[in-house]
């Protein structure tokens, strides 16, 4: 759930505070938000970043009552990040998102606590979800596309 102090809105997830913005080539963003501001959320991600593809995808999770924008921006007008935004990587396959962060934590839950990196993680277990980290815990948020903005 989102906590609301003064009019700013914080998801309880682990944003990471330092990104090399070096390697931006084409990186795919996830900012959440609430339904309440949505579309002020749509808004500024355009108004801020050159979209590559010109789409915003647009996630619901029923169970947090979040809505997750996700977009690749253009490496070349990134310096900073909207609140609430982080940086995810996408398996196609399987239609997930995740941050590395959640990663090194699904591979020590399936290998018995050890990080391995050359280990296999079957992502049809983690069809259509984002994989995210709250402090040590692995977040697993099930997810169904709400709508795609195209402009």
């Amino acid at each position: 759930m989102d906590i609301q102090t003064n009019n700013i809105i914080s998801f309880e997830y682990d944003f990471e505070e330092s990104f090399n913005f070096d390697d931006m080539n084409n990186k795919l963003f996830c900012t959440f938000t609430t339904e309440e501001e949505l579309e002020n959320t749509i808004q500024s991600i355009k108004d801020k970043y050159s979209i590559v593809f010109n789409k915003i995808f647009v996630l619901f999770s029923k169970s947090q009552n979040e809505y997750m924008c996700t977009y690749n921006v253009d490496e070349a007008n990134v310096s900073t990040f909207l609140e609430n935004t982080i940086l995810v990587h996408r398996k196609k396959e399987s239609n997930t998102l995740y941050t590395i962060n959640a990663l090194n934590e699904l591979i020590k839950e399936l290998n018995d606590g050890e990080l391995d990196t050359s280990f296999r993680v079957n992502w049809n277990d983690y069809r259509n979800c984002i994989l995210l980290t709250k402090g040590a815990e692995l977040k697993r948020i099930n997810t169904k596309l709400h709508e795609i903005v195209e402009f």
